[in-house]
């Protein structure tokens, strides 16, 4: 009897807060992503669509391998951000660390900030270079006389296996030293971000 009426009296007394808010929240920051998305995309396909195909392959070929390096890099950032101990930069904030208040906001925030390192730039970057793969295919298949069809598979596979074993590399790196490089990202942060 006693458990009933404490659960009771509980229960009345703890208000369950309105989803209401989060919906909107969610709404907004779909909507704004989506839209940094857009920009970032139409950006890093115009370096991809104007330049690589009037460059030199060896000019092409490291961009693709930059646009790859991008995307592992903020796939790390991603994972490093969601798996990073609060704790850890609480008590270095207190002690006045230079970006350690900004690596808290980054933790508190983990879902948006891994949505737009991990779906957004990680994702693009696989797209772009796919894209100037496909382009860096075309100018080796007119220079040697090759056969378009194979050098596309092959260097699309290339890029597919770079990019999947580059982040699945980055992952465990990141789950294992994800505050090493949370500080690192947050120390270069620290540089642009003024409050």
């Amino acid at each position: 009897m006693k458990n009933k009426k404490y659960k009771e009296k509980y229960s009345k007394k703890v208000k369950k807060k309105p989803i209401k808010d989060k919906k909107k929240t969610d709404k907004k920051w779909v909507l704004i992503i989506s839209i940094i998305s857009f920009f970032i995309s139409l950006f890093f396909s115009f370096i991809g669509e104007t330049v690589i195909p009037n460059s030199h392959i060896l000019i092409s070929t490291i961009l693709v391998f930059s646009f790859i390096f991008l995307g592992i890099i903020f796939d790390m950032i991603g994972i490093a951000v969601t798996v990073a101990d609060i704790n850890t930069f609480n008590s270095m904030a207190t002690k006045k660390v230079r970006g350690a208040k900004t690596a808290v906001k980054l933790i508190k925030n983990a879902h948006k900030v891994s949505s737009f390192c991990n779906d957004v730039i990680g994702d693009i970057c696989g797209i772009v270079s796919g894209s100037t793969g496909l382009s860096i295919a075309i100018v080796i298949s007119k220079e040697f006389n090759i056969s378009l069809l194979l050098v596309t598979l092959l260097i699309t596979a290339f890029i597919a296996s770079l990019t999947i074993g580059g982040k699945a590399l980055g992952k465990s790196i990141a789950m294992n030293r994800s505050n090493i490089i949370l500080f690192n990202f947050v120390k270069v942060i620290s540089i642009f971000y003024k409050k």
